[in-house]
C-alpha cells in the first residue's frame, strides 16, 4: 500500500512551466518543504512497525498493564487493521475535499488527526476506545497518502522532483523500521504498546508546525483562479511569493514571476479539457476497462500475498516460529525493517535499469519460494527458527523488488490519458480496502 499514491503524482501536472530546463534552488531551500509533507508517509510506516509490538504487548497478561487483554480474534484484528479502515474512509474523504483545503491544509488536519488518533489510543481506557484512536490515526493516513506526495511534485525543482518522490517512500519503510524499533525496547515495559502508540506524537506535531510554516502550493493556488476562487493577477502575485520562499529567492524575484507565467500558461491548457474529464463509467470501457483488470488485479495481488500481514503481524508470526520472548521477536522485526528499507533503495535505483516485468516476475518466484520454505519450516523443520527468519527475510525481500514499487508504477502508466485519473481512484480504492480485509482477516486465520 505504501507506493500507492506517490505513483499516482507522477502524472500530474509539474509546478514549473515545460519549457525551462534549470530550476534554481539552494540545498536548504529543498529540504523543510519534502521532509515535512514526507512525515505523514514515515509516520504511516511507523504505525505499522509499532503495531507489530504493540499487538503482542497489548495480548500479554504480564506486559498489557489491562484486564481487557484477553482479546477475541475479531477485537484483535480490529486493533490491528483499524487504521487501515480509517486510512480507506480518509482516502475517500481526501478525494473529494483535496482541492478545496489544498494540499498544505490537508496536509496540517493529517497531522492533527494523527495527534488525536495517537493520544487516544495511548491513553485508552478500554477497547473500544483503542479501536475509535486507530481509526482517527488512519483517517490521517488516508488525507497525508493522498496529499503529501502531492505537494512534493507540485513544490520541488524539476531536476530532482523524480528523486524526492522516490524517497518519501524510502521514508515510508524509514517509519516502519523506526515502529519496529519502539517496540523492541518498550516490548519488555508493562503497559509498552501505550508508549508505542504514543511515541508518535511529537513527529505528528512536529509535521503539523511545519506544514504550518510552509507556503501553500504555488499551483494550488492558481488553480483556484480556474475555480472562481479569487482575483488571477492576486492569487499569481501570491503564488510567486510562496515559490520565491521554496527556491529561498528574494521576494519579487523576476525568476519566480517568470515561471509562474509559464505555470499559468499549462493550467490553462490543461483546464481547458476540465469539463471534459471522463466519467467513471468510461473507465469500464474498452481499453480503460482492460487496463482496469490488470492494474485492479495487480493491486489486489499485491495485497492478498499476505504482505500486509507480515508487517503488521511480524512480532507475533516470529514467536509463532521459535522466538517466544517477545523481545527476541521484537527484535528479530528490527531486522526485518532493516533489510525492507536496504531492498526499498536497491528498488528504487534499478526499477528503470531492469524494467518492470522481469522484476515483477523474479519478485513473485521469490515469494513462492518463501512461502513453501516457510510452510516447511512449520510442517518439518520445527527445531530451526532460523529457516523462518530466512523465508521471511526472502518473502520481504522479492516483495519490495517486485510487486512493492512495480504494481504502482505500472498503473500510472496503463491507463489512456483521459480516464487515468478515475482509474488510480478506484485502484486507490482497491488497494486500501483488500489491505485493511487482509489484515483484519489474519487474526482470526492464524
Amino acid at each position: 500500500v505504501q507506493e500507492s499514491s506517490s505513483e499516482a503524482t507522477r502524472n500530474q501536472q509539474p509546478l514549473i512551466g515545460r519549457g525551462e530546463s534549470e530550476d534554481s534552488y539552494t540545498v536548504s531551500s529543498v529540504i523543510f518543504p519534502f521532509l515535512f509533507p514526507a512525515l505523514g508517509g514515515l509516520l504511516y510506516g511507523y504505525d505499522i512497525g509499532a503495531t507489530s509490538g504493540a499487538e503482542v504487548s497489548i495480548e500479554s497478561a504480564e506486559l498489557s498493564g489491562t484486564n481487557w487483554y484477553s482479546m477475541s480474534s475479531i477485537e484483535n484484528g480490529l486493533v490491528v487493521s483499524g487504521s487501515l479502515f480509517g486510512a480507506l474512509i480518509g482516502s475517500i474523504i481526501a478525494f473529494n475535499v483535496a482541492d478545496i483545503l489544498g494540499r498544505r491544509r490537508e496536509l496540517m488536519v493529517a497531522a492533527m488527526l494523527y495527534i488525536i488518533g495517537a493520544l487516544i489510543s495511548a491513553l485508552a481506557p478500554d477497547l473500544i476506545v483503542l479501536i475509535i484512536g486507530r481509526l482517527i490515526f488512519g483517517f490521517g493516513i488516508g488525507l497525508a497518502m493522498h496529499a503529501a506526495p502531492l505537494y512534493i511534485a507540485e513544490t520541488s525543482p524539476s531536476q530532482i522532483r523524480g528523486r524526492l518522490v522516490s524517497l518519501k517512500e524510502f521514508f515510508i519503510v524509514l517509519g516502519m523500521l523506526l515502529g519496529y524499533l519502539v517496540s523492541s525496547l518498550a516490548v519488555d515495559v508493562v503497559g509498552g504498546w501505550r508508549y508505542m502508540y504514543g511515541a508518535s506524537t511529537p513527529l505528528a506535531v512536529m509535521m503539523g508546525f511545519g506544514m504550518w510554516w510552509l507556503p501553500p502550493s504555488p499551483r494550488w493556488i492558481l488553480l483556484r483562479s480556474f475555480q472562481g476562487k479569487g482575483n488571477i493577477e492576486e492569487l499569481k502575485r501570491k503564488a510567486a511569493s510562496a515559490l520565491s520562499r521554496l527556491r529561498g529567492r528574494p521576494m519579487g524575484d523576476m525568476a519566480s514571476d517568470e515561471q509562474i507565467e509559464e505555470n499559468l500558461i499549462s493550467l490553462q491548457d490543461a483546464y481547458k479539457h476540465h469539463e471534459q474529464e471522463a466519467s467513471i463509467c468510461e473507465v469500464f470501457q474498452g481499453g480503460s476497462l482492460k487496463a482496469l483488470i490488470i492494474g485492479g488485479g495487480l493491486v489486489f495481488f499485491q495485497q492478498i500475498t499476505g504482505q500486509p500481514s507480515v508487517l503488521y503481524y511480524a512480532a507475533t508470526i516470529l514467536q509463532s516460529a521459535g522466538f517466544s520472548a517477545a523481545s527476541d521477536a521484537t527484535q528479530v522485526s528490527v531486522i526485518l525493517g532493516f533489510f525492507k528499507l536496504l531492498m526499498t533503495g536497491i528498488a528504487i535505483l534499478s526499477v528503470d535499469k531492469l524494467g518492470r516485468r522481469p522484476l515483477l516476475l523474479v519478485g513473485v518466484t521469490g515469494m513462492v519460494v518463501s512461502l513453501f520454505l516457510l510452510a516447511a519450516y512449520y510442517a518439518y523443520l520445527g527445531s530451526t527458527p532460523i529457516v523462518a527468519v530466512i523465508a521471511l527475510l526472502l518473502y520481504v525481500g522479492c516483495y519490495q523488488a517486485s510487486f512493492g514499487p512495480i504494481g504502482w508504477l505500472m498503473i500510472s502508466e496503463i491507463f489512456p490519458l483521459r480516464t487515468r485519473g478515475r482509474g488510480l481512484s478506484i485502484a486507490v480504492l482497491i488497494n486500501f480496502s483488500a489491505n485493511a480485509l487482509v489484515t483484519f482477516s489474519f487474526s482470526p486465520l492464524k
